[in-house]
């Protein structure tokens, strides 16, 4: 029977699950009954919810629930709106964090307010397009999904519902990062533990505003009105925007991220879509997980990272200078003309032995 359900799915999706076999779990289901559970509550980017840096008890089912909303968003100072679709309301989507063995659970939310079918693919899962064919849901929809973390590191999650749709909601907002830390934590090159004061997320995304005769960006009452025209920028890999956290400034000014001189900090990069550069201008990379993945050695003393388009990458830093970092895209066409920069305002003492200013700018002298 042809049903609103397949209408809305399309019908290669539609097929594909029916095509699918049942699930058998991953491991016993009464083991899994009797693990404890944790309910945490999602915090919007670049905050991450509290979490234990080493696990203090063994495997457990970590329960999340996200809701999908369809929003214009303001993405610059000009008052350029994208018909912005977003994981509980904010671009990227929240951070997760487990650990290593733990079970996620996500309760995955499409209000009937929308108007399109979504769902999620975690980079992180095994199995069935890593989630994304058992959770293509309507609006006023709702499913359940549960995936065991058996790899360390950082991970991308995205919608991801059929041909075109996939990009198209990609670079309308709906990506995230999920963190999976070992069970004892992070280590260096040596094996001796890692820890961070502070955890900040970056989400860099990549937008593709149409343009109107005169040059002007477009507005658009619905995003099926924006979909072809949105369409045809995408399809020329030209971004007119290139942002961290879903707008032009949102990590600077009173948004900017606050530490201290002393402070150890992670800082995790996810681009779902294109690759990028991250450069801490007057900071450095002390400890670098570039593909993102803890089982593998980190990097040291990186000026510059690379992060593939399609992944999400880790860094620490302790600061050591006070004041105000920028944190770019080192592609500087993007950072200063395209939006992707971010500020990291610093307190504490200047240390002179690290940098001082030996002579003030003055006259060339003539003599």
């Amino acid at each position: 029977m042809f049903t609103r359900r397949r209408a809305l799915m399309g019908a290669a999706a539609a097929a594909m699950l029916a095509a699918m076999p049942s699930m058998t779990a991953f491991a016993n289901e009464t083991e899994i009954a009797a693990l404890p559970r944790e309910q945490v509550t999602l915090v919007a980017p670049p905050f991450v919810h509290a979490h234990e840096q080493v696990a203090k008890s063994g495997p457990k089912v970590v329960e999340f629930t996200m809701t999908i909303e369809e929003k214009p968003v303001t993405i610059d100072d000009e008052g350029t709106v994208l018909q912005g679709m977003t994981f509980n309301g904010s671009i990227p989507g929240p951070m997760m964090v487990v650990h290593e063995g733990d079970y996620v659970e996500l309760n995955l939310v499409n209000p009937g307010s929308n108007s399109m079918p979504h769902n999620i693919d975690f980079h992180a899962a095994t199995g069935a397009l890593g989630g994304g064919a058992l959770t293509l849901i309507n609006p006023g929809e709702q499913v359940k999904l549960r995936f065991k973390a058996t790899r360390t590191g950082t991970f991308v999650y995205h919608c991801a519902p059929e041909g075109p749709m996939i990009p198209w909601h990609v670079v309308s907002g709906m990506s995230g990062t999920i963190m999976i830390l070992p069970r004892n934590g992070l280590k260096n090159e040596k094996g001796e533990p890692l820890t961070y004061d502070k955890v900040f997320y970056i989400g860099e995304n990549d937008f593709y505003v149409p343009r109107d005769e005169d040059g002007n960006f477009k507005s658009y009452e619905s995003h099926g009105d924006s979909y072809a025209d949105t369409l045809e920028v995408m399809k020329r890999l030209v971004p007119s925007h290139v942002v961290f956290n879903g707008a032009k400034g949102a990590l600077t000014g009173d948004n900017a991220m606050k530490t201290k001189v002393g402070e150890t900090v992670l800082i995790v990069h996810s681009q779902a879509n294109r690759d990028t550069r991250p450069h801490l201008i007057g900071g450095h990379g002390d400890y670098v997980w570039e593909e993102g993945k803890f089982a593998n050695p980190p990097a040291k003393d990186l000026e510059t990272w690379f992060i593939c388009g399609g992944s999400a990458g880790a860094a620490l830093y302790t600061f050591l200078q006070p004041g105000v970092y920028a944190y770019v895209n080192h592609n500087l066409i993007e950072a200063v003309e395209l939006g992707a920069t971010a500020h990291f305002v610093v307190e504490g003492e200047w240390s002179d032995d690290l940098m001082k200013q030996v002579e003030a700018p003055g006259p060339i002298p003539t003599h």
